[in-house]
C-alpha cells in the first residue's frame, strides 16, 4: 500500500493503542496480526492503499473468513480491530470515510464467566509458603486479585506507592487511561504488608525499581508472570479447576453481587464504562441459584 505508508500507519496506530488507550500489550499484537492480515489480503486482491477500501471490499474480507471457518468471536475481534484503525485513521484525517462502519458484527452467544466457590478460593489463598519471600509475593497477589476485582494488567501496573493502607484502597491505572480506587480488604492489606516488609525487600536487593510486584531477581512481574504463578496453585489444588487471573475479577463480583451489592457500585469497582458488562454477573448468580435449587430441592 504504497501511498499510505502502512508500516508508518500502524506504528502510530499502535502508539495511540499503548498511550491514550493503554491497551495491554497483548491487546496491541492481536491488533497487529488483525490489521496485517487484512492488508495481506487487500494486497492479493490488487488494492494497494487504504483510501482505496470500500465495502465491498469489507464484505469480501468477511466472506473470505466465513469460508475458511473462522469463529464467530474470532470474525467479530478481526472486524472490531479493523474499524478501530479505520476509525483512528479518519480521527487523524488520513482518511475521509471508515468502510467498516456498515459492517455488522456477527452475534455472540452469551458466554456467562467461570468463577469459583468461596470454598474454592479459601483452599487457593492458603497454598503460598508464606514464610518463603515468593510465597508472601504470591499470597499477596491471590489475595488482591480477589478482593479487588482488578484485571491482571492493572496488578502488575501497580507501584509501592499505589496502595493506600489507612484508606484500604489500591489506585488501578486501567482501561482507557482511567484511573480509580478499588477497595482492598482486611486480608489483603496483611498480605501487602507482609510482603512488603519480608518479601520486596529481600527480592528487591540487586535490581531497584518501584514496581509493587517483582520475580526472583527483582524486576517487575508481567502479566504472562502472574499467570504461570496461579496455575502453579491451581495445579497443586485441584485439576479440575479452570482458574485464570481473570477468574478472580469474575469471582470478586459474583461474590459481591451474592452478597446484596448495587450493580453500580460493582460497575464502578471493575471499572465498566457501561453497565451492560457488569449485568452479566446477575445471569451468573441466576444460573448458581438453579443449581442450588436443582440439588437441594426434593422435587426439583
Amino acid at each position: 500500500m504504497e501511498g499510505m505508508q502502512p508500516d508508518t500507519l500502524l506504528l502510530l496506530f499502535k502508539q495511540y493503542l499503548q498511550i491514550e488507550k493503554n491497551a495491554s500489550p497483548l491487546t496491541v499484537t492481536n491488533y497487529e496480526k488483525d490489521i496485517l492480515a487484512f492488508t495481506a489480503f487487500m494486497k492479493q486482491h490488487g488494492v494497494m492503499e487504504y483510501a482505496a477500501v470500500s465495502y465491498v471490499h469489507v464484505r469480501s474480507y468477511l466472506t473470505e473468513l466465513h469460508e475458511r471457518d473462522y469463529a464467530r468471536r474470532s470474525i467479530a475481534r478481526k472486524l472490531s480491530s479493523l474499524r478501530s484503525f479505520y476509525r483512528f485513521m479518519v480521527r487523524e484525517e488520513m482518511l475521509e470515510h471508515n468502510p467498516f462502519t456498515m459492517a455488522s458484527t456477527p452475534k455472540l452467544a452469551k458466554k456467562l464467566p467461570g468463577f469459583l466457590f468461596p470454598k474454592e478460593v479459601e483452599s487457593l489463598l492458603a497454598l503460598p509458603d508464606t514464610t518463603r519471600p515468593l510465597g508472601r509475593r504470591d499470597r499477596a497477589i491471590l489475595e488482591m486479585l480477589y478482593a479487588s476485582g482488578m484485571r491482571v494488567s492493572e496488578l502488575t501496573g501497580l507501584t509501592i506507592r499505589s496502595v493506600d493502607v489507612s484508606a484500604g484502597t489500591a489506585l488501578v491505572f486501567g482501561k482507557g487511561a482511567k484511573e480509580r480506587y478499588v477497595p482492598l480488604g482486611e486480608h489483603a492489606l496483611r498480605a501487602y504488608e507482609h510482603y512488603i516488609r519480608e518479601g520486596r525487600s529481600l527480592l528487591c536487593k540487586q535490581h531497584k525499581n518501584d514496581a509493587l510486584f517483582v520475580n526472583v531477581r527483582g524486576e517487575p512481574l508481567t502479566d504472562r508472570s502472574v499467570r504461570r504463578i496461579i496455575n502453579k496453585y491451581v495445579e497443586q489444588a485441584s485439576e479440575l479447576l479452570k482458574v485464570s487471573p481473570h477468574t478472580f475479577r469474575h469471582t470478586f463480583a459474583t461474590h459481591l453481587i451474592e452478597n446484596g451489592a448495587d450493580l453500580r457500585s460493582v460497575q464502578e469497582m471493575l471499572g465498566h464504562a457501561s453497565i451492560s458488562s457488569t449485568q452479566i454477573y446477575t445471569h451468573v448468580t441466576r444460573e448458581r441459584m438453579r443449581l442450588v435449587y436443582n440439588q437441594a430441592h426434593p422435587r426439583a
